[in-house]
């Protein structure tokens, strides 16, 4: 019996197949992980995403598991030890990015309590369900989507753009664009 995926998922990638069944759209409200996920959908810019999904555990290694606060603070000594591991996309700018956009965040959390709070605040605090009968003809951006990209770059975070922003909010649930017939739409 063949299980029906999103037309996207490659189906030869073990990798890309888990990270469609286990994650991809799943609600997500935990501040470490929604910031971990922002940090890896700015990290893909110029990139496939199956290149970052691959090196996930290197960037949880070379970033101390994200901890938002430890992210914040780094210095010129961190960025060199996280550009010479070897274990992350080799990208000042893009490093540097996840540092900046982590001072954005802490600033976020001082003002709506969470990071999951700014984020869930702009859908209602619900997920938005699209009707999706093929992914190719899906959108890759939305007001909504572009309302928070032109806020967070007024905040000063780098490496976004409304697509990225919108693949975000796929990524941590906020947005349900699963195909109509995937085994993940209604779960």
């Amino acid at each position: 019996m063949s299980v029906s995926r999103c037309g996207w998922v490659k189906l030869s990638d073990p990798v890309y197949v888990a990270y469609h069944d286990e994650e991809w759209g799943r609600t997500l409200h935990d501040d470490r992980k929604l910031f971990e996920l922002f940090s890896l959908e700015t990290q893909s810019a110029g990139l496939s995403w199956l290149t970052i999904l691959k090196k996930c555990e290197g960037y949880r290694e070379a970033f101390e598991g994200f901890d938002l606060y430890k992210v914040a603070h780094y210095g010129e000594a961190d960025i060199e030890r996280i550009l010479n591991s070897g274990l992350v996309v080799k990208s000042r700018p893009k490093i540097e990015a996840i540092i900046g956009n982590a001072q954005g965040f802490l600033e976020i959390q001082k003002e709506f309590g969470s990071i999951d709070n700014y984020f869930w605040g702009k859908v209602g605090a619900k997920a938005i369900v699209n009707d999706i009968p093929d992914y190719k003809k899906a959108a890759c951006t939305s007001e909504i989507s572009d309302t928070i990209t032109k806020g967070l770059k007024k905040r000063g975070f780098k490496f976004i753009g409304s697509t990225t922003i919108y693949a975000f909010m796929q990524a941590c649930g906020m947005v349900n664009d699963h195909e109509n017939g995937c085994i993940c739409k209604n779960r």
